[in-house]
């Protein structure tokens, strides 16, 4: 893709919002929302707004033709509209997965599931849908139903948005994720799971991994309620801090994955993409037991190297493949 479609592509999204966001008296993320859905429907939907100011986003909306740019063109654009939201402060609370390490888990996902023709996905933290939709448009040549929830619904807005602009048919629900889902188990899991504690203590005595003093750890339950949602045999892709395997509650968590999951790999993301080694995170993928499912001889752990560096990244990429085939043949 080149810089010059990007930076085209991002302009336009961030010149209508900023328009939006002054007429309309709203954050950035929210005149993005909006913006996005008025680019989706070739309109413009508020009937606030003067005619002269209509004219003005008409003007800039004729500038782009969303049916000549790629999925990924339309996404990166986006993405860089919405993290320059986020440096706003209107989501302290939320960051986005970095490009790389989405387009990387895609590839994983892709390579787990290639002899599946149609795969059923959930993302149960999907934020405004940058993981999902990385994953998705790496996953074209197969038959796809897609989940994602999130209990903030202007996150979930944006993912919807997100989703309708690179034309994937997504199924969004504005919920936690911790409480009973309106879904089927699904074939894979796939999530940047929320870090830290878990404030619902009666929710949160319906989980196995529930701590008996104080509020529990929101990213084991997470892990515990995306195994539950999960088919017999399906994978989970999560990415997760270095930090959730240390300490006293991760050996709860360790015997409550030995009896539902088989450890496929652990990938040790480059410190490099991280503010300090005490942040960083890896890949963590796992296998739901299942009657015709064998734990692998030896888990995938591997120390990914900066994916800056593309003939040490090709190499990773080839021995993953190869440890994959390896397993398939076994089976």
């Amino acid at each position: 893709m080149s810089l010059t479609k990007l930076e085209e592509t991002f302009t336009i999204f961030d010149t209508t919002s900023s328009i939006l966001q002054e007429e309309l008296s709203c954050t950035y993320l929210e005149a993005l929302a909006e913006t996005a859905e008025n680019l989706f429907h070739q309109d413009v939907l508020q009937d606030e707004l003067s005619e002269l100011t209509k004219k003005r986003l008409l003007k800039e909306y004729d500038k782009i033709n969303l049916q000549s740019l790629t999925k990924e063109e339309v996404r990166k654009g986006f993405q860089l509209a919405i993290l320059k939201g986020m440096k706003e402060g209107a989501q302290v609370n939320h960051q986005m997965t970095p490009d790389a390490i989405s387009l990387f888990i895609g590839f994983l996902v892709s390579k787990f599931n290639e002899s599946n023709a149609s795969i059923s996905i959930l993302d149960p933290a999907v934020g405004t849908g940058n993981l999902l939709t990385a994953v998705l448009n790496q996953l074209s040549d197969k038959k796809l139903t897609t989940y994602g929830i999130d209990v903030d619904d202007l996150l979930i807005k944006l993912a919807y948005q997100n989703s309708n602009l690179q034309q994937h048919p997504i199924e969004f629900y504005t919920q936690d994720s911790l409480q009973n889902l309106y879904i089927e188990p699904v074939d894979t899991v796939i999530s940047d799971i929320p870090y830290g504690f878990y404030p619902d203590d009666v929710n949160a005595s319906n989980f196995e991994l529930k701590r008996n003093e104080g509020h529990s750890y929101a990213h084991h339950l997470y892990i515990e309620q995306s195994i539950k949602y999960t088919k017999p045999g399906g994978y989970l892709f999560f990415l997760v801090p270095n930090a959730m395997f240390e300490g006293e509650e991760s050996k709860n968590l360790h015997v409550y994955l030995k009896d539902h999951v088989y450890i496929q790999g652990l990938l040790q993301l480059p410190f490099n993409l991280f503010k300090s080694p005490k942040h960083a995170k890896s890949i963590f993928i796992l296998q739901k037991k299942a009657i015709n499912v064998e734990q692998p001889k030896q888990a995938l752990l591997v120390n990914l190297p900066s994916f800056s560096k593309k003939d040490a990244m090709s190499n990773i990429m080839g021995q993953i493949n190869d440890w994959i085939q390896a397993e398939k043949r076994k089976k």
